[in-house]
């Protein structure tokens, strides 16, 4: 089997504006601060984006989010679209995805199911091959500490034509 293998990173701060949404992997969450950010500030797209990316030996992801952001185009929905189209343009698709999340808050456990359902249409993948983890890290880090989000993602490619 073919098998490519990318690992992704992404965090931001907790935004002061009002009327900044918090999106996680695609999905609202009412009520929660929003992240900062030119985009929606989405870590769990990015670093998913960013571990597609990598395991196909391309550029970061900021190649082309950057132009698509100044462009007005803020939903990391896009971006991924874009991680996408380059996986399918390289003869894969994607195996599984996990992710990992460091935060104080939103509690994610509550909210995985949501995530997971939203990214497996996207990726075109079952739920069942997304895993979703989260920490506070007993606080160590501005992010446990409730000062924003970070998220790692981890991404298996194999060959189209090849079975999961």
């Amino acid at each position: 089997m073919t098998l490519r293998i990318g690992f992704g990173q992404d965090s931001h701060c907790f935004s002061n504006k009002p009327d900044k949404k918090l999106i996680l992997g695609g999905c609202l969450l009412e009520n929660e601060r929003g992240l900062e950010g030119d985009s929606d500030g989405d870590v769990v797209i990015h670093a998913i984006c960013r571990a597609i990316e990598q395991a196909l030996g391309n550029p970061d992801f900021h190649s082309y989010a950057g132009p698509m952001c100044q462009k007005g185009i803020k939903d990391s929905r896009e971006y991924l679209k874009v991680a996408l189209k380059n996986v399918q343009d390289a003869g894969f698709k994607v195996n599984n995805l996990g992710l990992s999340l460091e935060c104080q808050k939103p509690k994610i456990a509550p909210i995985a199911d949501k995530i997971k359902k939203i990214l497996s249409a996207i990726l075109k993948i079952k739920e069942t091959q997304i895993g979703i983890n989260a920490s506070t890290g007993d606080g160590m880090t501005a992010f446990g500490n409730g000062q924003g989000i970070q998220c790692f993602a981890i991404v298996s490619l194999v060959r189209e034509n090849e079975k999961n």
